[in-house]
C-alpha cells in the first residue's frame, strides 16, 4: 500500500502558501489568552482523558447532549477509529472518487474491500442504485471539489442505508448549510467537525465527532487512553467557547473566496462551486501542472493531484486579501503571455 501524501510544508521563507487549506487569519483571543495563562506544571499531569470540559462545550455549541459527542487527535484519528468501530473484517468502506484521498488508504489499513463510487462528469453527486457497504465516507463540502452535495439527497441516502455514514464536515462553517440535525436524529449518521480549518487551529490537531450516543460509546471503547493532551484540549475550549472571532474571519474568506472564483471566470478558467475556502478550478492555455510549476517559480504555492478525474485542476486556498491579490495579479500575467 502506499501512505497518504500530506501537502507541503515548506521551509522556505516568503512564500505565499495556498496549498493546505490552513486558515490565514489568526485563531480567537482567547486562544492567545489561554495559552499564555498554561502554567508549564501541569504538564506533569495526565489530561482528562475524555475532555469532559471540551465536550460539553460543543455539546452546547451544537445542541446535544454530552454523550452524543467524542474528541479525537484531530478528525484524521476520528476516521480512523471509526474504520476499526464500524467495519468488520469482512466489510467494506465506501467513499466518493474523486474526494479526501485519506479515505481509500485507511481502508488498506484495515485491509478491508474499498467501493467507490465515481462522481459525475461535473463532480456531481451519483450514487447507483442499490449500493451498500459497511462504512460510507462522504466529505461535505467535498475536497478537492468544494462542492456541495444537496441536503436533501443525503439525508434521502442516510435513511436508505443499512450502514454507518459518516459525513465529514470539515469546511462546513464555509458552506451555506450543513447536516447537524442528521447526526442528531439519525441512528447510523456521524457528523464530524475539525478545528483546523475555520478556528484556525491546524496546528493544534483537535477534531470532533457528533451521533447517536451507542455510536460515540463505541469510539470511546476502542480509543487511545489519552487521546487529546491538555494543551489540546485547554486552547480548543478556548476556541470554542469563542465563535464571534471564528465566524468574522470565515465571512472575511467566503467573500475573498467570491472574489478569487469571479477573477478567474474572468480569466476563462473552470471554476467548481465551491462552499469551502479553497477552489477547485481548471486553467485554460495551459496544463493545470504547468501552472502549478509556474506559480511555483514565483513562490506561490497551490495543490495539484495528478490523476485521471484531478490532472486537469488545481485546488487553490483562499488565502489574504494581498495573497489573492498577488495570486489574480501572477495569473493574468500568464493569461497575456498567451495571447
Amino acid at each position: 500500500m502506499t501512505g497518504y501524501t500530506p501537502g507541503e510544508q515548506p521551509k522556505v521563507s516568503g512564500l505565499i502558501k495556498l496549498n493546505t487549506n490552513e486558515n490565514p487569519y489568526p485563531p480567537s483571543p482567547g486562544v492567545i489568552k489561554a495559552l499564555r495563562a498554561i502554567d508549564p506544571v501541569r504538564l506533569r499531569l495526565y489530561p482528562d482523558p475524555v475532555s469532559s470540559a471540551l465536550r460539553k462545550a460543543i455539546a452546547r455549541l451544537n445542541k446535544c447532549s454530552e454523550d452524543m459527542v467524542f474528541v479525537g487527535n484531530g478528525s484524521d484519528e476520528i476516521l480512523a477509529l471509526c474504520t476499526r468501530a464500524f467495519v468488520e473484517d469482512n466489510g467494506s468502506i465506501g467513499y466518493f472518487n474523486p474526494s479526501y484521498s485519506l479515505y481509500p488508504i485507511l481502508a488498506d489499513i484495515r485491509d478491508v474491500a474499498k467501493k467507490p463510487v465515481e462522481l459525475a462528469a461535473g463532480f456531481e453527486w451519483a450514487m447507483p442504485a442499490k449500493y451498500n457497504a459497511s462504512l460510507f465516507l462522504m466529505a461535505r463540502p467535498n475536497a478537492p471539489t468544494g462542492m456541495n452535495y444537496p441536503l436533501k439527497t443525503v439525508s434521502s441516502f442516510c435513511a436508505g442505508f443499512k450502514g454507518v455514514v459518516m459525513i465529514d464536515e470539515a469546511y462546513a462553517d464555509f458552506a451555506s448549510d450543513n447536516c447537524m440535525a442528521l447526526a442528531r436524529t439519525r441512528k447510523n449518521v456521524l457528523v464530524m467537525r475539525t478545528l483546523s480549518k475555520s478556528f484556525s487551529l491546524a496546528g493544534l490537531r483537535v477534531g470532533y465527532v457528533i451521533g447517536h450516543k451507542a455510536l460515540i460509546a463505541a469510539l470511546f471503547t476502542i480509543k487511545d487512553s489519552y487521546n487529546v493532551d491538555f494543551l489540546a484540549q485547554t486552547l480548543a475550549l478556548a476556541a470554542v467557547n469563542d465563535v464571534s472571532v471564528m465566524k468574522k474571519n470565515c465571512a472575511r474568506i467566503i467573500a475573498s473566496r467570491r472574489r478569487l472564483a469571479t477573477a478567474l471566470e474572468k480569466l476563462s478558467y473552470t471554476v467548481c462551486d465551491s462552499q469551502s475556502n479553497f477552489l477547485f478550478v481548471k486553467p485554460v492555455g495551459m496544463k493545470a501542472a504547468e501552472v502549478f510549476g509556474k506559480l511555483r517559480e514565483e513562490k506561490i504555492l497551490v495543490r495539484y493531484f495528478p490523476g485521471r478525474r484531478t490532472g486537469d485542476f488545481l485546488r487553490i486556498t483562499v488565502g489574504t486579501d494581498a495573497e489573492v491579490n498577488k495570486l489574480i495579479s501572477v495569473l493574468k500575467t500568464f493569461s497575456l503571455a498567451l495571447r
